[in-house]
Order: structure tokens, then C-alpha cells, then sequence
């Protein structure tokens, strides 16, 4: 069995808040989430594990200007790379940082987190998601 301390070394940074995979019936099959007004995402890839029972996604994100994501958790690990634009992240238990071009982070699973201050510019983010599969990608927080 896979616990959250090996789960967390799996994967090298993360970020959940911005993908807009909030509240969704999308599951961690990899069904495309419902239609976020001001988010799009396309999963680049999707492929069983790293152990049985959990899916890795790879997930490019467009947040256009102004978008706040609502706070919202994952059944698993996001690691995200701020590819262009930045964001505020409040993620529970952690001290609050604007995140930037070049910046990585990690959400760990069944953290509250959400999108703030996305500013005038678009904002491009890479983001690995490894969650228990067949459960909802996000949940409201």
C-alpha cells in the first residue's frame, strides 16, 4: 500500500489550484473535466500507477487574466512549473507566496487549496497529477 510519505516522494513539485478541475464529475480515468469559464486544459498524457490503484496525468493549463479558482482538494499529488504569467496560491498549512515563471510547487493529497491575484497576463502551467484513480479529480474545499 502506497502511503502519503511515499506517495510525496514520487513526485517533484505541484499544483492543483489553477487547473480548474474543481467540483467536476471528471474522475481520475482521465475524463476531460467540465468547462471552466476562463480554463483549458488538455491531458498530454495519462498512464497507469505508479502503483496499482493510482493514474498519472500530465496536464498543460491556460488560466486567462483575472480567473480565481475556488478552493478545492485532490484524491492525490499535484506538481506543477509555472510555465508563463504567475498566481497566488494558498495551499492549507503552508505560507502564502506568489508563484512565477520558472517557480515549482506541490500539493500534497487532500490539501485545501485555491487560485488567487492571477493579475492582467495569461498564465501557463505544466502540472502532474498522480491520484487514486476512479475517483473524482477535485473536490470542492
Amino acid at each position: 500500500m502506497l502511503t502519503r510519505r511515499d506517495f510525496a516522494s514520487v513526485a517533484s513539485c505541484a499544483i492543483c489550484a489553477l487547473t480548474g478541475f474543481m467540483a467536476t464529475d471528471a474522475s481520475a480515468e482521465g475524463a476531460p473535466p467540465a468547462a471552466t469559464p476562463g480554463v483549458s486544459r488538455k491531458i498530454l498524457s495519462q498512464s497507469d500507477g505508479p502503483s496499482p490503484g493510482y493514474v498519472t496525468l500530465l496536464v498543460a493549463i491556460e488560466i486567462e487574466a483575472g480567473v480565481t479558482i475556488g478552493r478545492h482538494t485532490h484524491p492525490g499529488i499535484e506538481s506543477a512549473y509555472i510555465l508563463e504569467g504567475g498566481f497566488e496560491l494558498p495551499i492549507e498549512g503552508v505560507p502564502l507566496r506568489m508563484y512565477k515563471p520558472g517557480d515549482g510547487f506541490v500539493v500534497p493529497p487532500q490539501t485545501p487549496h485555491a487560485g488567487n491575484k492571477n493579475g492582467d497576463a495569461k498564465t501557463k502551467v505544466l502540472s502532474t497529477y498522480i491520484v487514486e484513480k476512479g475517483k473524482p479529480l477535485a473536490s470542492p474545499a
